[in-house]
């Protein structure tokens, strides 16, 4: 049997040989093409999806929803006067369970009566029954 040193003795020495024609291939891209195989099309979404977190809706007490509901009407008395105040609010998370708290600050332009919104004067709303709290200096002052 013929020993591999003797078998491949006359290229052992000679120089590495680059192509003229196609340039060489960068590190990255050619350990990308030993990169593994993604059998699980999407599982690194999933388990991303899964590990995002959200927040808890709370369910106010009904002395909690009076005082919001005593800081609304104090606050859209004062609608016209361009009086700016701080809303925090709760958005269902509309993949999964929970969702987020969001505080919109701006000019409160005028309640919708028959959507129970709040209107602002960016044309933003925001539904009364997902409202946990109103805040502002002068709401702050008279609460």
């Amino acid at each position: 049997m013929v020993n591999n040193e003797e078998k491949y003795s006359d290229i052992f020495n000679m120089p590495h040989h680059v192509s003229q024609k196609h340039p060489q291939m960068s590190r990255l891209d050619r350990a990308a093409q030993f990169a593994p195989f993604a059998a699980l099309t999407g599982h690194d979404d999933a388990i991303k999806e899964t590990a995002r977190l959200t927040d808890e809706n709370v369910e106010l007490d009904e002395s909690a929803k009076l005082v919001i509901n005593e800081k609304l009407r104090f606050v859209l008395e004062l609608a016209d006067k361009s009086c700016v105040v701080s809303v925090t609010y709760f958005v269902p998370d509309k993949v999964k369970q929970g969702g987020k708290f969001i505080t919109k600050t701006g000019t409160l332009s005028r309640y919708d009566e028959y959507g129970h919104k709040l209107i602002f004067d960016d044309k933003s709303e925001i539904g009364v029954d997902s409202i946990t709290d109103i805040s502002g200096s002068i709401i702050d002052d008279m609460f």
